[in-house]
């Protein structure tokens, strides 16, 4: 068992046997992925992660972003610890996809890096990443990648009797205060889910000045020293779900809450509060008699909303109420064929109020059809092809405000996106994975009316209505290798896009009006550009062995993104750059521990009117220790990250040069299961 997380509140059969089994399957790794492969190959072409058992717990943190951050090929867009979003080969905001049990998040954290993904990981009990295009399942804004966290509030398997779980956390840079808990009940066919957890944390603890070098000069100079300044805040959460199971499926309901506070580091008098209600409705129906063998639907309703307070009075209000629904069906097998049809509908109802308001009022309205086809050609090599159709309609409504002149016409665009992919196992050991696709995505309601001053970033961003959809052309190629000893990849991808939407500094300074001034902020505009994306991707994890001082094993992954604008010839913003990580395990009877080492180059391969940063290598260690009270588990765990107090800061991060990294961090916590 990992030693770090917050309470897994659902546990699948798999964590939940981990959770009772202890210490010995720890060093196992996870099983395969769902989200990139609904029709269950052992090995899906395309790349991707899961995150669960003690994989998840050990990189748990309080956002989305941080939690994934040391996968390969995924970064943090960090904002602070208040908010932070998943960036996967350097693509990030509308797209990348956020689901929640394969339904759209439905929040505003696309729209801006200060936005929270209204979410505790501490909530979630399995993570899946899809690294490069999965917009054929999901959609144009999965041109760069997906997310998938699954929490179980609508139970899709039967529960017997009452099983719960709580935790315990003190500690971190931060100085977090965390509790949770979860309950389920049921008779073999009814289910219940209860959930709730709640979440403090003060300013952040960080080496030195939050200013660097390179930031602007600042009414109070280099801040405070030691902390970041308005980076404190809360997350409260829970959730009520339940759900009748039968023989050949599930039915089921849930309700959720989510509401949070918390300071924007880029402005010391700005703090956001967020709420979110999100109902959903998912079932699934098996062993059907006719042409489909199953049909699944999921369908969310959300109602967000998000207030920017400057100075104790509310500037911004943000609000969004839609729904997402979406059905697969999988069809009898046709030949040597097996596959998937679909049709996904959702409605975006988006208001921004407020005088700071920089994107005017727009509903936004798409639906779209899919087919996934997968043909085993031999006991070795599998293809897999698909396509989607997919239309949006996008309607402004600028309210009579001048601002918004560009938002007087309603755009509509239908997409078009196909894939293919092969997996060819060369020997019982190696094998050879490669996709192929073209995607394309509609601009958003930002990217297209965007017109003002964002407070809570520090920026003025400008859209342009004239934008036409992104297009891309994306590969990869992977070696698999699994002997027993090593298991892991060695990969590489390349994406070139014939228009490219960017948010790109234009290098001038306006004020709140619009207008040039060398005291404003920056200018940000969403450009469409010719641009190209490629790098590496690798990892292992190698069973050193076992003896009587107990069991080894050696985790150690790479990552590397280079990403160009190519109008310009200049670098993309906002690129992570070369990371290596290594992580050393062990286990003896009740006891673990792991030792982590993380290197991140330097990154100077910035555009001119950005700065780059430094190179940084940290160092982590956890231990733990469990033990049974009666017929419960417990676990009591120590950790501590970035021990030797390094200035970290993250090339990905708009925030890069006043807002770096937690400094040195201790946390203990206590965790039980029943």
């Amino acid at each position: 068992m990992s030693l770090s997380s917050p309470l897994r509140t659902c546990l699948t059969p798999l964590a939940a046997a981990l959770l009772i089994a202890g210490p010995a399957h720890a060093l196992e790794l996870p099983s395969q992925t769902i989200t990139a492969n609904p029709l269950g190959s052992e090995q899906p072409a395309a790349p991707s992660t899961v995150l669960e058992g003690d994989d998840l717990t050990l990189q748990q943190q309080g956002s989305l972003g941080e939690t994934l951050n040391k996968q390969p090929g995924v970064s943090s867009s960090y904002f602070g610890p208040g908010a932070s979003r998943p960036i996967i080969r350097g693509q990030d905001g509308d797209r990348i996809r956020l689901l929640r049990n394969g339904v759209g998040a439905l929040d505003a954290s696309a729209l801006s890096y200060d936005h929270a993904v209204p979410l505790d990981p501490v909530n979630v009990e399995r993570i899946e990443v899809v690294r490069g295009p999965a917009a054929l399942l999901y959609g144009g804004s999965a041109i760069g990648g997906v997310v998938n966290t699954f929490d179980n509030r609508i139970p899709t398997t039967p529960v017997d009797g009452i099983h719960g779980a709580g935790e315990l956390r003190y500690g971190g840079a931060d100085t977090t205060r965390s509790s949770a808990g979860k309950l389920e009940a049921g008779d073999g066919s009814f289910a219940l889910h209860l959930d709730a957890n709640a979440r403090e944390f003060n300013d952040l603890r960080i080496p030195g000045h939050a200013r660097s070098s390179n930031a602007p000069a600042s009414e109070d100079g280099e801040g405070r020293k030691g902390r970041l300044g308005n980076s404190d805040g809360r997350q409260d959460g829970g959730a009520v779900g339940g759900s009748y199971n039968w023989d050949n499926g599930y039915a089921g309901l849930s309700y959720s809450n989510y509401d949070s506070n918390y300071g924007s580091p880029a402005e010391q008098d700005v703090r956001i509060r967020m709420k979110q209600d999100h109902y959903a409705f998912a079932s699934e129906i098996r062993n059907l008699q006719g042409p489909f063998s199953s049909v699944k639907l999921d369908a969310g309703y959300t109602d967000y909303e998000h207030r920017e307070i400057e100075g104790g009075e509310v500037g911004t209000i943000f609000k969004n109420k839609g729904y997402e629904a979406r059905v697969e069906a999988r069809h009898l097998p046709i030949g040597p064929f097996n596959g998937v049809v679909g049709a996904q509908v959702s409605r975006n109802e988006f208001s921004a109020l407020g005088e700071e308001a920089f994107v005017p009022q727009t509903d936004t309205d798409a639906g779209a059809l899919f087919l996934l086809e997968e043909l085993k050609a031999s006991d070795r090599l599998t293809f897999s092809l698909g396509g989607r159709l997919e239309h949006t309609r996008i309607d402004p409504d600028a309210k009579g405000n001048e601002r918004f002149a560009n938002a007087d016409r309603s755009n509509s665009f239908t997409a078009g996106s196909l894939s293919s992919g092969a997996v060819y196992q060369l020997t019982p050991v190696w094998a050879l994975a490669a996709t192929l696709s073209y995607t394309e995505r509609a601009p958003t309601f930002y990217e297209l009316y965007a017109n003002g001053a964002h407070v809570a970033t520090g920026t003025y961003e400008v859209g342009d209505a004239n934008l036409s959809k992104e297009k891309a052309v994306s590969s990869d190629l992977a070696l698999r290798f699994d002997n027993g000893t090593h298991k892991g990849s060695f990969g590489v991808f390349y994406s070139h896009f014939s228009n490219y939407i960017g948010l790109l500094g234009s290098g001038r300074t306006l004020n709140d009006d619009g207008e040039e001034d060398a005291s404003g902020i920056p200018e940000y505009r969403y450009s469409g550009v010719r641009a190209r994306f490629a790098g590496f991707e690798a990892q292992d994890h190698w069973k050193l062995g076992e003896g009587a001082y107990g069991r080894f094993a050696l985790e150690l992954s790479g990552d590397y993104t280079r990403a160009t604008n190519l109008d310009t010839g200049e670098a993309l913003p906002r690129i992570a750059p070369l990371r290596l990580n290594s992580g050393l395990l062990w286990e003896l009877d009740r006891w673990q521990a792991r030792i982590d080492v993380e290197h991140a180059a330097g990154q100077g391969r910035v555009p001119s009117n950005e700065s780059g940063t430094s190179a940084y290598t940290t160092f982590g260690a956890s231990a733990g220790y469990h033990f049974d009270i009666g017929s419960s588990q417990w676990l009591a765990f120590v950790k501590g990250d970035n021990l030797t107090n390094q200035t970290v800061r993250y090339a990905s991060s708009i925030l890069r040069d006043i807002a770096p990294a937690p400094g040195r961090s201790i946390e203990v916590g206590l965790r039980t299961t029943f």
